[in-house]
């Protein structure tokens, strides 16, 4: 709502200057393009979220990245989690996403890992992007789906939706790791995934 709200005083700024600052103005609707498809981007995020969480009730909050230690700990899995960086100012869909990976990874070790010994989240925020890695020592066996459809294909999709990569995969030594990169810059990783349409 309110990248909305800012868009339409840049396009009342626009209309504004259109034919005395057309500088003016062409600065004014890159800067709708920009809001929009970073928006575009954040909706289609979050509604993969919903598509995933049909029963949860509309008005609870979306969980984020900083809800990770509250999420390990709440799972009878040894989790031992990592952070490296700052997690309150990421963008949401990105710590959305992120907290849904971690989530799903967790899952997947429950039900096909078998018995393990420890089970690494670790999330490392550098300045241009996001990388989240969760690793088990359990017997290496991942699930390409769930029961409900979703598993590490819904991984993907969810990933694909800020322009982000996801890797999972056999350990060497044993057990399996998910480890998912997804960019802060959301506008500009959709505008490279989507090929700059709208």
């Amino acid at each position: 709502a309110h990248s909305v709200s800012v868009m339409v005083i840049q396009a009342a700024a626009a209309r504004r200057n259109l034919v005395t600052s057309p500088d003016v103005a062409a600065e004014a609707l890159e800067a709708i393009e920009s809001t929009g498809r970073q928006t575009m981007t954040e909706l289609r995020a979050i509604l993969g979220v919903l598509r995933a969480d049909s029963t949860v009730p509309p008005l609870d909050p979306q969980p984020s990245l900083a809800g990770l230690a509250t999420l390990a700990a709440a799972d009878e899995l040894p989790v031992v989690v990592t952070v490296e960086g700052d997690v309150d100012n990421l963008p949401e869909s990105v710590s959305v996403i992120g907290y849904r990976l971690v989530q799903e990874a967790l899952t997947n070790v429950r039900r096909h890992a078998g018995p393990v010994d420890t089970v690494a989240v670790r999330l490392a925020i550098a300045s241009d992007n996001v990388t989240i890695e969760v690793s088990d020592n359990g017997r290496g066996v991942g699930a390409a789906t769930s029961p409900d459809g979703f598993g590490i294909i819904g991984m993907r999709e969810r990933v694909a939706a800020v322009g982000g990569t996801v890797e999972a995969g056999a350990r060497p030594g044993g057990g399996w790791r998910v480890r998912a990169v997804l960019p802060l810059d959301t506008g500009e990783a959709h505008r490279i995934h989507a090929g700059a349409t709208l």
